[in-house]
């Protein structure tokens, strides 16, 4: 288990994170926007077990690496604070495609599931994640506890509920007031360069620890 001070600091990355826009989030919006709030929830849903199921294959893979080489744990903590950095300033310079990709059309009235094979598909199939958990997960466990890949395996998990309740909340804003996303996609690039910015505030924080 994490200690409490490693786990408090990776929720707090964490809901930064989660609350950038990328390609899950906005392919929830958009299954709100254009099937309802059901349809959208379920993507959400499948969306987790598909960042778990990617979780669960790093932390059995990485985990015996990173407790056996305290090298390998110092290299993969300067390169992860540099993707962090990296994706930070990307999501500042294409905020706009994130407000153009509400345009997307998806099909009404999509059956349950599909909604969750959908969002299963887009969780596990997306190759940045992988490259993602494997940069963050490993700056939040504590070597001393031993079982590094149950800790990361734990921490996927706890991602997994904050990715469900937030974008769940935001599945839920989209479909009840889909109008109002559709007249203000400027809105949803402004947040984007925001949550670029903490990216890399928090990429910085991540190095210097």
């Amino acid at each position: 288990m994490p200690s409490t001070t490693h786990l408090l600091g990776f929720v707090v990355a964490a809901v930064i994170i989660v609350l950038i826009p990328g390609p899950s989030l906005l392919f929830t919006i958009g299954r709100a926007l254009a099937a309802g709030r059901r349809a959208a929830l379920l993507t959400v849903v499948g969306n987790a077990a598909g960042l778990l199921t990617q979780i669960a294959g790093l932390a059995l893979g990485l985990g015996p690496v990173l407790a056996a080489s305290p090298t390998a744990y110092l290299v993969l903590k300067v390169v992860g604070a540099g993707y962090l950095a990296y994706l930070g300033a990307r999501t500042i310079v294409q905020r706009r495609a994130a407000a153009a990709a509400l345009e997307t059309d998806l099909p009404p009235g999509t059956p349950s599931l599909h909604a969750l094979r959908d969002g299963y598909l887009v969780g596990l199939t997306n190759p940045k994640t992988i490259v993602f958990f494997a940069a963050l997960l490993p700056q939040f466990v504590d070597r001393a506890a031993g079982r590094i890949g149950l800790q990361m395996l734990i921490l996927g998990m706890v991602f997994a509920v904050i990715a469900i309740i937030s974008d769940g909340a935001f599945a839920l804003a989209a479909g009840t007031a889909r109008a109002w996303f559709a007249r203000s996609p400027g809105r949803l690039a402004a947040m984007s360069a925001i949550g670029g910015a903490m990216m890399i505030v928090l990429a910085v924080t991540l190095l210097l620890a």
